[in-house]
């Protein structure tokens, strides 16, 4: 018996040439022709071809001992081989952009992939204030290559030359090249202190030229001591 419906003509594969293609709103695509792709633990739902998969751990002494000083962990797998290479992360909206010579600080729990040609970091956010937090640390991607982030849904992108722009530590997904950044604490005066706070005592100021990302929904990650609480690295890629 034949089976009817428009099922598989409604979600067939996405055609491509670029390297990254989002499949869907929430799958990425990713054509292993052009090369090695670091993607996030875990985050292959399916391939075609022959692609293989290498624990790529924290990548390299340097970022262990990073992640041992940050309490941050940064494992990540790389993707090699022929066909094609299916991503994605907990049904996660997925946001797709081509680095020319540029760079992104990134919050790691949004990371998803990049090309392999990307030189990537972890960096401590030199912001005064940020011990309040307890540390902030994001993931700089820099070169030319595609870079794949999660999103918890869509998100708006800012532009902080036009106004003085802040955004919840949390909430923040990246920042672009030509971006500065400070941390804001804003308590809510005596009064809202002794009835509980705000919940948003941590700002980030952002100034200079260039767009700031921002998602509807904070990250939860995890300080350290197996607590878990919004922001860090720690969901990146593990």
């Amino acid at each position: 018996m034949p089976i009817h419906g428009s099922l598989f003509d409604d979600f067939k594969e996405t055609e491509g040439r670029d390297q990254f293609t989002r499949q869907s709103s929430k799958m990425l695509k990713v054509r292993m022709d052009y090369g090695p792709v670091l993607a996030r633990i875990g985050s292959m739902v399916a391939y075609q071809g022959d692609v293989r998969f290498a624990n790529k751990g924290s990548g390299g002494l340097s970022k262990l001992v990073k992640s041992s000083l940050t309490g941050e962990g940064v494992p990540v797998m790389e993707c090699t081989g022929q066909g094609d290479l299916f991503l994605a992360e907990d049904a996660a909206d997925i946001q797709v952009l081509y680095l020319e010579n540029d760079m992104v600080s990134v919050n790691g729990a949004n990371v998803l992939a990049f090309s392999a040609s990307i030189d990537w970091d972890i960096h401590r956010v030199s912001a005064r204030g940020g011990m309040m937090a307890g540390g902030l640390f994001n993931v700089s991607l820099r070169g030319s290559g595609y870079v794949a982030v999660t999103t918890k849904g869509e998100p708006v992108a800012l532009e902080v030359s036009s106004a003085p722009t802040f955004g919840d530590a949390q909430a923040v997904v990246l920042w672009t090249q030509g971006v500065q950044m400070s941390v804001r604490t804003d308590t809510g005066g005596i009064g809202s202190m002794v009835r509980g706070g705000t919940g948003e005592m941590l700002q980030m100021a952002f100034s200079g030229r260039g767009h700031v990302l921002v998602q509807p929904a904070e990250n939860a990650a995890n300080t350290g001591s197996g607590e878990r609480r919004s922001g860090g690295l720690s969901d990146f890629l593990g």
